[in-house]
């Protein structure tokens, strides 16, 4: 899946917002079924493998990631020093007049870009397309040296956030 940021906002140039994110991640992993597989978190949009245990469902718990982030993101432009806090709230204000099911801000797209994995080659695929985007944006040498990855847990270094091995 990809969840991206409206209008393509850079909102995870900064630690803070990585950091709320991963914190989700790993609540919904402990508390909400989720596994994850692997996951960048790139400057507009994250890339994950995931899927939800037995009786859980994915698009609850993507809704619930989405819409707690969200709540977290504002709270955070709202209250801290940000320089571009009246740029991105403006964005995100324009986008939420787009769609009726927003009230005042929509931070995140509503589509997930979901595919489905058939095969585990298509698997390794995915998953080496996903470690290696810092790569190919210029952010590191090395995938596994980018620390808002899941490439780290792959390679057997210390990582911020625990996964679930494919």
């Amino acid at each position: 899946m990809t969840f991206q940021i409206v209008e393509w906002v850079d909102i995870f140039t900064r630690k803070e917002y990585k950091d709320i994110a991963i914190q989700s991640f790993d609540f919904c992993r402990k508390k909400k079924g989720l596994q994850l597989f692997g996951y960048v978190i790139m400057s507009n949009h994250i890339h994950l493998i995931a899927r939800a245990k037995e009786n859980f469902s994915l698009s609850d718990i993507v809704r619930d990631f989405k819409k707690y982030t969200a709540n977290q993101f504002l709270d955070y432009i709202n209250n801290n020093p940000e320089s571009r806090s009246d740029w991105m709230l403006k964005r995100f204000e324009f986008a939420a007049k787009k769609h009726k099911r927003n009230s005042t801000f929509q931070i995140w797209t509503h589509e997930n870009q979901a595919i489905e994995l058939y095969s585990n080659a298509f698997i390794d695929q995915k998953l080496n397309y996903i470690h290696e985007n810092p790569v190919r944006s210029g952010i590191v040498r090395n995938a596994e040296e980018y620390i808002y990855s899941s490439a780290s847990n792959y390679a057997g270094l210390e990582s911020i956030l625990e996964i679930d091995f494919i």
